[in-house]
C-alpha cells in the first residue's frame, strides 16, 4: 500500500438568477457528497463579484474516486434537480493540483 494520493480537483461553477432555489438544491449536494469515499473536502461559496454564481470545488483522493462520485445517484440528483433553475450549463472544470516542489 503507497501512502501516495492522486489528488483530483474539481470546481462547478453556478449560474442563476433564482438563488433561492438553486441554494438548498447544491446545499444538500455538498452534504451528501462529503460522505462518499474518496473525498477529500468539498466547499460551497457564492460569489461576491457576480451576483447569483456558486462555486463547489471538491478534492478527491484519486480520479477514480471522483468519476465514481459523477455517476452516484447525489450527483444525478442535484443536477436534474438544477434544470430550470440556471442561466446556462454549469461549468465543471477537472484539474491537477501543481505543488511548489514540482516547479523545481
Amino acid at each position: 500500500m503507497t501512502d501516495e494520493v492522486d489528488l483530483t480537483i474539481v470546481v462547478m461553477r453556478f449560474s442563476t438568477d433564482s438563488p433561492e432555489l438553486l441554494l438548498p438544491v447544491l446545499s444538500k449536494y455538498v452534504v451528501m457528497s462529503r460522505g462518499h469515499d474518496g473525498c477529500r473536502n468539498i466547499d460551497f461559496s457564492a460569489s461576491m463579484t457576480a451576483p447569483g454564481r456558486f462555486v463547489v470545488a471538491q478534492k478527491w483522493e484519486s480520479a477514480e474516486a471522483q468519476q465514481k462520485h459523477f455517476d452516484s445517484p447525489a450527483m444525478v440528483e442535484m443536477a436534474e434537480a438544477c434544470r430550470g433553475l440556471l442561466r446556462d450549463t454549469p461549468d465543471i472544470d477537472l484539474l491537477v493540483p501543481i505543488s511548489a516542489q514540482d516547479l523545481e
